[in-house]
Parts: structure tokens; C-alpha cells; sequence
């Protein structure tokens, strides 16, 4: 049996171009490169490509694309009962990129049960830079003046790519991801790409999606021109 092979990048960029994503480990599901930048013309034609950066403090950056990729249709998206209910009582206020750095250090802080994090001071960085830019976005809920949830990621062509949630209040986060995807449905947005499947996700709809299936459709949505620019509540 072969051992799978880890390319590694030891340039901003692959000379030749990005490894076949085909070619990624089945252990760990996805790992495909490490090294590298976390420059942002890097990052965007990773996104286009169906990679992404997630590695630990320490560690070389580690790029992947999973197999099966969980991804969310925006007009199947499937709200509870009760979060119905909760976005029809307007149990907090909603807002896009204004408080893009305070969502990302909140979904990089320590949570019950997890050991460590993969929002690493470089990946918070990288990530600000690509907001300043007008590809990387939040949705931010508030409790009054409290910031008690939010999400972040970049938005290419007719896609958001998710990178990280949190919620400090019940269904916080679940009422800033509702909002994404109305902000979603209202300006083209196609296909919101979640990574890697988890109950929480399956819970909003998310499904899980064969890479076959995912990388060409990605070819197709996600091209430019790009929704650059800030993004405002409606």
C-alpha cells in the first residue's frame, strides 16, 4: 500500500500550479499541503480551488479539502421552530462588518471542551488583511451593546466560504447565520461552503456534498467578479 504523499510549499505559490486536490490524505480526511503563506492572493486561489488553511500554533500551515465537503444551499436553509420564532421577536440586533476583529477573536477564544485553537494570532491577521481588502466578512448579534455571537468568511463570486462561529447567548450565532443567508439570497449568493459537517451545521441544513461534485461547481460560482467591498444590514 502506498503512503499518501504531503506536498510541501516552499514558495507563496506552486510554480506549477495547486497539487490535485484528488491527491489528499484519506487520514487525516483532506490534508493535502503544508507550508506556505497566508498572503492573500494565496488564500483567494486556495478558496477557488476547494483548499483551506487549518493548522495549530506551532505547526507548519496545513492546507486541506476534505472529502465529502458539507455545504448549504441558502434557499434550503432549515431554521427551527424556535429560531423562527426568536428572528420574528428580534432577540438581537444584527450588523455586517463592523466589528470584523472582536467576532474573529471571539471565535478564536477557549471553549468548553476544545483543546486549543486553530485561529492562530497569523490566521487572525491573515484573515483582517482580507477583510480590509473587502473579501472576508462578519455578521455580528448584539445584546444591547454586547457583542453575544457572530460568524466570518470569504465571500468569491457567487460563494461564502464559513470559517468559524460562536454564540454567547442562546441561538446567537444561529440568528447571525440566518441573517448571512438572507443577505445571501438578496445579492446572488449560491452556495455557502461549511467545510466539514457537524450537528450544528446539519441542524441549519447543511448537507454533506462528494468533492467530485463540489470542486466543479466551485469552478463555476465562485469566479469573479467578487463581492468586494463592506456588506450592510438591510
Amino acid at each position: 500500500m502506498t503512503e499518501p504523499r504531503l506536498y510541501w510549499v516552499r514558495e507563496s505559490r506552486w510554480r506549477a500550479g495547486w497539487p490535485p486536490v484528488d491527491l489528499a490524505c484519506d487520514e487525516p480526511n483532506g490534508l493535502l499541503a503544508a507550508g506556505g503563506d497566508l498572503e492573500p492572493t494565496t488564500l483567494i486561489d486556495a478558496y477557488r480551488r476547494g483548499v483551506f488553511p487549518w493548522f495549530s500554533e506551532g505547526d507548519p500551515i496545513l492546507w486541506w479539502s476534505p472529502e465529502p465537503r458539507a455545504v448549504l444551499w441558502p434557499q434550503h436553509f432549515a431554521p427551527s421552530r424556535s429560531l423562527r420564532r426568536r428572528l420574528a421577536r428580534g432577540d438581537y440586533r444584527v450588523s455586517f462588518d463592523t466589528a470584523f476583529d472582536a467576532v474573529v477573536a471571539a471565535c478564536a477564544a477557549p471553549r468548553a471542551g476544545a483543546r486549543g485553537t486553530w485561529i492562530t494570532p497569523g490566521m487572525s491577521a491573515a484573515y483582517g488583511v482580507l477583510h480590509r481588502l473587502g473579501y472576508a466578512h462578519s455578521v455580528e448579534a448584539w445584546q444591547g451593546d454586547e457583542l453575544v455571537g457572530g460568524l466570518y468568511g470569504v465571500a468569491l463570486g457567487q460563494v461564502f466560504f464559513g470559517e468559524s462561529m460562536f454564540s454567547r447567548r442562546t441561538d446567537a450565532s444561529k440568528v447571525a447565520f440566518a441573517h448571512l443567508v438572507q443577505h445571501l439570497l438578496a445579492h446572488n449568493g449560491r452556495l455557502i461552503d461549511c467545510q466539514v459537517s457537524s450537528g450544528h451545521l446539519a441542524s441549519l441544513g447543511a448537507i454533506d456534498m462528494p468533492r467530485a461534485r463540489f470542486l466543479p461547481l466551485l469552478d463555476r460560482l465562485a469566479r469573479p467578479p467578487d463581492p468586494r467591498g463592506p456588506w450592510h444590514a438591510r
